[in-house]
């Protein structure tokens, strides 16, 4: 590949991310049907998703599945509530191994995949009241989806006041997210690449919409997603580095936000003395 190409790939990916920028317009100016007329079927959202978990069974998938359970741990152990909803399954089994929550849900749109689902449902229209949940976990899942702002509308919706969400995403700005506008440029993507890679900055917009507060983001995998196990081993060394020089470009982001709930501020009365209807009477004089 010459260098005039890799110059001009590097600048439309640039210009790509100022895109994302503009939020609200793109919001406010377009309508969900003229987002999901190029959007994915539920089949081949389906499709995707069955090649993704067969990607986490390879060497590197299950060297990030067990960095992202690693980080995933000590926050749900300190997350308390009586209902959690996972969104989504990759892993084979849930992710709430440390949790401390008695009712764990796992969902799936997917109903031929192997792993134990307790609940069958599309993630944009989740068959669950409001107000009824006190975290949910969305692994992935909405890189995946038609419209992932639509996904996080109803999280806002299910989650209780102070119900907390975990998200996990693949970071656009890191090596992974340039292999993947490369592999989707080619137009050979396959997953993980050929989902959309949603930068923290757009997450947190959406959910200040919503009226969330963002508690922290971890970043995590440094690596290039490289198939040998003996050059990722050796590669170690760039998850210390990478967090000590380059934190935000970490191939995989934890985002962990609460529902702020609005209180209503009361406003003291203010007393002033009765006006008489009268008129005050005049004194007799001597």
């Amino acid at each position: 590949m010459a260098w005039h190409q890799v110059t001009s790939i590097l600048k439309s990916w640039w210009r790509q991310g100022f895109a994302e920028a503009d939020l609200r317009s793109e919001l406010n100016g377009m309508s969900v049907p003229n987002r999901r007329k190029n959007a994915l079927k539920r089949a081949q959202i389906n499709e995707i998703r069955e090649k993704l978990c067969g990607w986490y069974d390879r060497s590197t998938g299950r060297m990030l599945s067990a960095m992202e359970r690693e980080r995933l741990d000590p926050i749900i152990s300190t997350l308390f509530g009586y209902h959690a909803l996972q969104v989504g399954c990759l892993f084979k089994d849930d992710l709430f191994s440390a949790s401390r929550i008695p009712h764990r849900v796992l969902m799936d749109a997917d109903k031929s995949s192997a792993t134990d689902i307790t609940l069958h449902a599309y993630p944009d229209s989740l068959p669950i009241a409001g107000d009824s949940v006190d975290l949910v976990l969305l692994p992935h899942t909405l890189e995946f989806e038609r419209d992932p702002h639509q996904i996080l509308r109803e999280v806002d919706r299910v989650l209780i006041a102070e119900g907390h969400v975990v998200i996990l995403g693949f970071n656009p700005w890191s090596i992974w997210g340039l292999m993947s506008f490369l592999a989707r440029w080619r137009h050979h993507a396959s997953p993980p690449w050929c989902a959309r890679f949603i930068s923290v900055t757009r997450i947190k917009d959406w959910l200040a919409l919503l009226g969330f507060d963002v508690l922290e983001v971890q970043r995590l995998f440094y690596r290039p997603p490289l198939q040998h196990k003996g050059i990722m081993a050796r590669l170690h060394f760039l998850e210390k580095l990478g967090a000590r020089l380059w934190p935000r470009l970490g191939s995989v982001y934890v985002l962990v936000a609460k529902k702020r709930v609005t209180t209503l501020t009361p406003i003291k009365p203010r007393w002033r003395p009765r006006r008489s209807l009268i008129g005050s009477v005049v004194e007799p004089t001597i």
